[in-house]
């Protein structure tokens, strides 16, 4: 009757995976433990399976997407009540987002067990910027501009990457310095890289009821940030958006 109550999840293994620090940062790797515990009755466990997860807007709600798979192959015998520990290094993407306004991250941890309801357990991330986005941030505000949101949204045409189906868009708002009064908002679409970090911008002007009607205040923009030194991506995301403005 255990092994039956087990395939339903009652009295199943129980699963948790505890991090260091729950704040990562993009593009580094960070070592945990998984520890696992026996439930009512012995159980087969095949694998450990791990998925970073985040979830990102489109036109019909939310939707949930892996940003990376990992799988610790090593099957083992979970006695009931018996304790196990297993360590395993999960590598944050460069392009994992930034958790800022409307974005979570998460961990989330499968048991593998045949003829049972899988055991999980969810963890969720501070994702910190890689640190030529953290010298964007730092030269945005800098010039005057305050974030005003942080969404994924969905990139059904690859317009910014063929590599993954959405994109972290970061609105932007000038709040002060060169360009309060000149500028509604700068919108701005990272995609990190190991060697560089490429932006793209859209600079929206501040204009008439008709040019916002057809859109003519808009215009986009795209550059590489090959530093971390803040005040070089200043002055040059200063002359940028001056020249689009």
């Amino acid at each position: 009757m255990k092994k039956v109550l087990a395939r339903i999840g009652i009295g199943n293994a129980t699963v948790d995976t505890v991090l260091p620090s729950d704040t990562v940062r993009a593009g580094e790797t960070v070592d945990a433990e998984v520890r696992i515990e026996g439930g009512s009755t012995e159980q087969e466990i095949g694998k450990i399976r791990f998925e970073l997860e985040t979830r990102y807007r489109t036109e019909e709600g939310y939707r949930e997407v892996d940003i990376a798979q990992y799988t610790l192959a090593e099957s083992l015998t979970i006695q009931p009540d018996e304790r196990e520990t297993r360590s395993v290094s999960l590598d944050i993407p460069r392009g994992t987002p930034v958790t800022l306004g409307n974005v979570d991250v998460w961990v989330e941890t499968e048991l593998d067990i045949e003829l049972a309801v899988d055991p999980e357990d969810k963890d969720y991330l501070n994702v910190q910027p890689t640190p030529r986005l953290q010298a964007v941030f730092d030269a945005l505000d800098d010039l005057g501009f305050s974030l005003h949101s942080a969404e994924c949204e969905a990139d059904p045409h690859g317009v910014f990457t063929a590599s993954r189906r959405f994109v972290q868009e970061f609105e932007f708002r000038p709040t002060s310095g060169p360009f309060a009064g000149e500028l509604d908002e700068l919108e701005v679409v990272p995609r990190p890289g190991e060697d560089a970090l490429e932006l793209h911008l859209e600079v929206d002007r501040r204009g008439g009821v008709l040019s916002e009607l057809s859109d003519l205040d808009e215009r986009t923009v795209q550059t590489t940030v090959r530093t971390t030194d803040a005040s070089q991506v200043r002055d040059e995301l200063e002359s940028l958006i001056r020249a689009n403005a």
